[in-house]
Order: C-alpha cells, then structure tokens, then sequence
C-alpha cells in the first residue's frame, strides 16, 4: 500500500514541478521593456473602441447552443442509418444467402465467417426491424421539429429582435416625453 501512496506522491510532486519550473525559469529569463504601447489594452490587434466592459450579447450564446444542440442529433442519425440500411436490404426476398449472412454478421457485430444461414436474419424480421426503425426515427425528427418551432416561436433564432425591441422602446419614450 505505500509503495502505491509513494508512487502517487511521486508522479503529484513531479506533475507540480513540471508546471512551476517553466513559469519560475521565464520570470528571471524574460526581459522586461514595458512600454505605453505594450501596456495598451487591444482586441484582435484592433485598438478599443468605446468600454471594452460592455456586457456581451446573450444572443451568441443562444445561437451558438442551438447550434451544438441541432447538430449533435446528426450524429445520431448515423447509427440509425446503418441499421436501417442493413435491415432495408435484408428484407429483399431475392438477396443471396451469402449477401444475408455477410450483413446479418456486421449488423449483429459478428466476426465475420462465424454465422451459419439459419441465424442470418430473415426478410420478415429485416421488414419489422426497418417498420419499426422508420416510425422510431418519425418520432425523433418529430421531436426535433416541435424544438425548431418552439424557438423559432420563441424569437431565438431572431437577430432583429433586440434591435428593434430598443427602437420601441426609444420611440415610446420620445412620444410620451
């Protein structure tokens, strides 16, 4: 149990001294010629215009969420395809035995040579398996679209909104003062 403890202890203090030793090292090592150009406060080799503590639109964010999460059910829609594919040509009554088992086996992760034609799958189950496999991927692009529409209701994937929400509110207050 110590030689473990000893080991860890081993690799933490080598981990912490690996991190600090660059750091220490380039604290004598660098020069140091501040200038009033260096100490200038720049964004994208820009120079600032305004407040750079301006609070950041919450629209990017939104955006960018969306983005990841319509996105990833793409990934999700590979899988799916496969199977359906597998199961869409398994279920063609005039495929050859050796067609069936060589895609039997890679749709039941099989090794490949390893299945007899009696466990390949046949057209009946292949027709059932791509039935239901159609309707179940009805329902989550169903889902999806009712998400899309919910934001798209919502406002969320307008970029005008917050423009034209403070022009009300400018011309509200210019008519009523």
């Amino acid at each position: 149990m110590t030689d473990v403890v000893g080991h860890i202890l081993l690799f933490m203090i080598a981990g912490i001294t690996m991190l600090l030793a660059p750091l220490v090292i380039g604290r004598f090592v660098r020069p140091n010629n501040r200038t009033q150009e260096k100490d200038e406060i720049y964004e994208c080799g820009e120079p600032t215009i305004g407040s750079s503590y301006i609070q950041f639109d919450l629209r990017f964010y939104t955006v960018a969420l969306l983005f990841i999460i319509f996105d990833v059910e793409v990934a999700f829609f590979f899988p799916w395809a496969a199977v359906y594919g597998g199961a869409t040509q398994l279920a063609d009554e005039n495929l050859s035995v050796e067609s069936r088992i060589a895609i039997s086996e890679k749709l039941l992760n099989q090794e490949p040579g390893s299945m007899a034609a009696a466990e390949a799958i046949q057209p009946e189950a292949a027709r059932a398996l791509a039935i239901t496999g159609f309707f179940d991927i009805l329902v989550f692009f169903g889902v999806l679209m009712v998400g899309f529409a919910y934001v798209w209701k919502r406002g969320d994937l307008d970029w005008v909104r917050a423009v034209s929400d403070t022009k009300k509110k400018a011309s509200i207050a210019e008519s009523s003062g």
